[in-house]
């Protein structure tokens, strides 16, 4: 049986390989029913501010992000390729895990050119459950403050 650390690298693995798959209506399934996905700035964690660049609470308003990128929004056909790193692992008292791991989103558009997309970390709340663990928090913090308009799929 493996380890909870190899549970867990692996279940960032699989969440990277979902969304680089283009597979992003499974996107929401890597959460817990009430978790929160909250992408920001390294500028605005340094500076205790709490305002998101995208904030999602609960599952629901994941899968109506992902409604809204195949129907509404119109963009450049291209994709994502995260590179992440071995994530660092503490346990809680309650059974859950805060992680955290770097990444590297390198993007390919239609043309071919391929360029760093996106750098940084998530910081994570991981909840073990029957079907393996889940994530109750996501915190994706970005290094540059610069953040592209093309940011169309989840991180």
């Amino acid at each position: 049986m493996s380890s909870n650390a190899d549970q867990i690298a692996d279940f960032l693995e699989r969440y990277c390989h979902t969304l680089d798959d283009g597979l992003f209506e499974d996107w929401s399934a890597y959460f817990e029913e009430d978790a929160s996905y909250l992408v920001t700035t390294r500028q605005n964690v340094e500076a205790n501010m709490p305002i998101g660049i995208v904030l999602c609470e609960g599952r629901g308003m994941m899968d109506d992000r992902i409604k809204a990128l195949r129907i509404a929004n119109i963009f450049e056909n291209h994709t994502h390729r995260h590179v992440v790193g071995r994530p660092l692992i503490e346990p809680k008292p309650d059974g859950q895990c805060a992680v955290r791991s770097s990444f590297v989103i390198y993007r390919t558009m239609h043309t071919g050119q391929t360029e760093v997309f996106a750098t940084g970390r998530y910081d994570d709340v991981l909840k073990p459950g029957p079907q393996g663990w889940r994530i109750a928090q996501r915190r994706v913090v970005l290094d540059s403050r610069m953040v592209d308009t093309l940011m169309v799929y989840p991180l």
